[in-house]
C-alpha cells in the first residue's frame, strides 16, 4: 500500500486504521515534507511496517521509483485552499491534475493493480479553481481504465467533502479564534456544508479498494449543518463577512442535490460532535 500526500489528516487516520487491521507489512507514506514525516513516524512508534519516502506528485519519475512492488496507491496528495488555488491555479494545476496524470502512468509502468483518487464535492458543479482541478483529475483517473486495456490497474475516485475537524477547516479555526473572543467570523450563517468524520472518510476508501471494479465515483450519504447552527453550538456571536465568489451557499456531492437539502442537524448534535475527539 502507497499513500500518495500521506502525511495530512487522512493519511494519518487510514495508517492509523491499517495497522490496526495488521493486514499490510508494508504501507508506504509518499509526501513533500520531512518534519511530518518525522512526526507521522514518532506518532506511530517508528513502527516497522511504515516506509516514509519523500517526493512529490509533480515528479514522475520519483514516483515510479516509489511504486515499484506496490499493489495499491491511494491518490491524498493535492493544494487544497480555495484561497490558494484562485490566486495561483498554475500552481494548484501542476499539483492537481499535472499529479493525478503523474500518478496514473507511473502506476502504469510498476503494474500497480488499484488506485484510489480522493476527490471533493467541490468538484461537483465546481465554481472555483480547486474544484475545477479536481473534477480535470476525476476525468482523467476515471479515463485511465480504458487508457491500458484490459491489464491495466483499476482506477476509482472516492468524493467527499470537509473532513470534520480536519486540518485548517472551520472547527479547529473558530476552537482557536475563541480563546481570546466570543466572535466567529461567518461568511453566511444560511451555508449548508455536509458533516463527515475522518473514520467515515478512511472507511469510504477502504470499501472502495476492497470492492472497486475502476470507474466509480464512490459518493457517501451523509447529513448537513448550517453554518449559523454550528455558531450557535459554539455559543458563538457572528461576524458576517459576506459569501466570497469562490465559495458557494450550499455544496453538492453529485450536481444534484445539495447539503441544503441533506438531513440537517440540529445544534445539540453538533455541540456533541465539537466535543468528540475524530
Amino acid at each position: 500500500m502507497l499513500i500518495l500526500g500521506g502525511t495530512g489528516s487522512f493519511g494519518n487516520a487510514f495508517v492509523e486504521k491499517l495497522l490496526k487491521e495488521g493486514k499490510h507489512d508494508r504501507i508506504a507514506i509518499y509526501s513533500r515534507c520531512e518534519l511530518k514525516q518525522f512526526e507521522m513516524r514518532e506518532r506511530f512508534n517508528n513502527d516497522s511496517r511504515l516506509r516514509f519516502l519523500i517526493g512529490c506528485v509533480r515528479d514522475k519519475e520519483r514516483l515510479k521509483l516509489a511504486m515499484e512492488g506496490v499493489s495499491t496507491v491511494v491518490v491524498a496528495a493535492a493544494l487544497k485552499r480555495l484561497e490558494v488555488a484562485e490566486y495561483a491555479p498554475l500552481e494548484v494545476m501542476q499539483t492537481n491534475i499535472i499529479g493525478a496524470a503523474n500518478a496514473i502512468e507511473a502506476a502504469h509502468h510498476a503494474d500497480v493493480k488499484k488506485v484510489v483518487y480522493l476527490s471533493t464535492d467541490k468538484a461537483a458543479s465546481a465554481i472555483n479553481a480547486y474544484g475545477a482541478s479536481k473534477l480535470f483529475a476525476e476525468k482523467i483517473m476515471l479515463a485511465a481504465n480504458h487508457m491500458f486495456g484490459e491489464g491495466g490497474a483499476k482506477h476509482s475516485v472516492c468524493r467527499y467533502g470537509n473532513i470534520w475537524k480536519s486540518r485548517g477547516s472551520i472547527v479547529p479555526k473558530w476552537e482557536e479564534i475563541l480563546k481570546t473572543s466570543d466572535t466567529v467570523p461567518v461568511t453566511s450563517p444560511d451555508c449548508t456544508r455536509y458533516f463527515m468524520t475522518l473514520d467515515q472518510a478512511t472507511d469510504l476508501v477502504l470499501e472502495t479498494i476492497n470492492t472497486m471494479k475502476g470507474g466509480e465515483i464512490n459518493i457517501p450519504d451523509l447529513p448537513g449543518y448550517r453554518i449559523g447552527d454550528l455558531a450557535e453550538a459554539f455559543g458563538a456571536k457572528m461576524n458576517i463577512t459576506g459569501l466570497p465568489p469562490a465559495e458557494k451557499e450550499a455544496e453538492t456531492m453529485d450536481g444534484i442535490t445539495d447539503s441544503s437539502q441533506a438531513r440537517r442537524m440540529t445544534v445539540e448534535e453538533l455541540q456533541n460532535a465539537i466535543k468528540s475527539v475524530y
